[in-house]
């Protein structure tokens, strides 16, 4: 990843703050700034995906760019270890918490770490499993990015149906159920899907636990058994090249328009995805507006951080949006991703 995209977005967010700043001083009547120098907990779960590597480094350059201090937590995808870190940083003089959770019960661990030290949380993209305790979550509309964009591939397998009289047999690649945002996800799918349950199979189920070798092995089996797969959804699109890998053999990865295409789409917004769908080969993909979420979780924890809220509490919700070949040409760089591919 280029690092002009970090500084142009950070230089964006860093202009909003200090607008939010320069507003606060002129109301109190002018003189210095009594704001102090902030020391920022960043925890997070790992830096596999593209959705990840860019928020993470959005966050981290923005606050530094801002001369706060950040902490940097990356627990490898260990929840023990998350919870472990976190409590050691609340034993320093830290000022808030920005937290990317391993999975939704260590979100509802982590806030109730953070309220009885009395410092503000912010999670991150994956909302805790329930409201106990108080934090500002940011967070996708994940069920209803996910919901758009399979509405989007129904309509191009409702159009193969009408000329082949052939039901299609759709596939879902589901992420970790311990995540919402995977729920969410796999409900979004299934709303669409059931809109048109006429034309379609069963659904198969291939279980993915966000890692690249589980949806690797569990879709090579479920397409030796289902050999007739002609509609995948990945739940992130992070999968596209595993998909890829596991298709292209049995000439199924086609363009759009090839008799053997697979309709496919994802969700997340990332540069491997706006490529194959500029290539003709992914029909859409649900996109997280990651310079909303990333804008309003750096404002959230510096404002609760400055203001002494010890336990703000609030959902923020992006409302994200599909890209599709329906909507390309209008819609292509408003997703995070193809702003990425376009540095690069």
């Amino acid at each position: 990843m280029k690092k002009l995209l970090s500084v142009m977005l950070a230089t964006a967010i860093m202009m909003t703050m200090l607008i939010g700043c320069a507003d606060e001083k002129q109301s109190s009547g002018g003189g210095e700034s009594d704001s102090k120098e902030l020391t920022i907990a960043f925890s997070f779960e790992d830096l596999e995906t593209e959705f990840w590597v860019a928020a993470h480094e959005i966050i981290t350059d923005t606050l530094k760019k801002e001369g706060y201090k950040v902490i940097e937590l990356n627990c490898q995808g260990d929840a023990n270890k998350q919870l472990e870190q976190v409590n050691d940083a609340l034993t320093q003089e830290i000022d808030g918490i920005i937290m990317i959770p391993v999975d939704g019960d260590t979100a509802v661990t982590v806030t109730a770490a953070a309220n009885e030290s009395d410092v503000p949380i912010v999670v991150f993209n994956r909302p805790p499993t329930s409201d106990e305790g108080n934090n500002i979550t940011v967070v996708c509309d994940n069920a209803t990015t996910a919901e758009a964009t399979v509405d989007y591939m129904v309509e191009q397998a409702k159009a193969k149906y009408e000329k082949t009289s052939k039901k299609l047999t759709p596939c879902i690649l589901v992420g970790d159920l311990g995540d919402p945002n995977a729920i969410e996800r796999k409900n979004g799918f299934y709303a669409a899907i059931e809109k048109e349950a006429g034309i379609f199979n069963d659904v198969i189920e291939v279980p993915t636990e966000w890692d690249a070798a589980t949806a690797l092995a569990n879709l090579q089996s479920a397409v030796q058994a289902n050999p007739d797969i002609d509609f995948i959804f990945s739940s992130s699109d992070f999968l596209f090249p595993t998909i890829q890998s596991v298709v292209e053999p049995l000439g199924k990865w086609q363009k759009i328009g090839d008799e053997n295409h697979i309709i496919l789409g994802g969700l997340d917004g990332d540069a491997t995805a706006g490529k194959l769908i500029d290539e003709g080969y992914v029909d859409g993909t649900g996109v997280q507006d990651l310079f909303f979420e990333t804008e309003e979780a750096l404002k959230a924890i510096v404002e609760a951080a400055q203001n002494g809220e010890t336990d703000p509490d609030e959902v923020i919700k992006d409302p994200g949006f599909a890209l599709t070949q329906g909507n390309l040409e209008e819609k292509r760089m408003d997703m995070w991703g193809n702003a990425v591919g376009a540095e690069q």
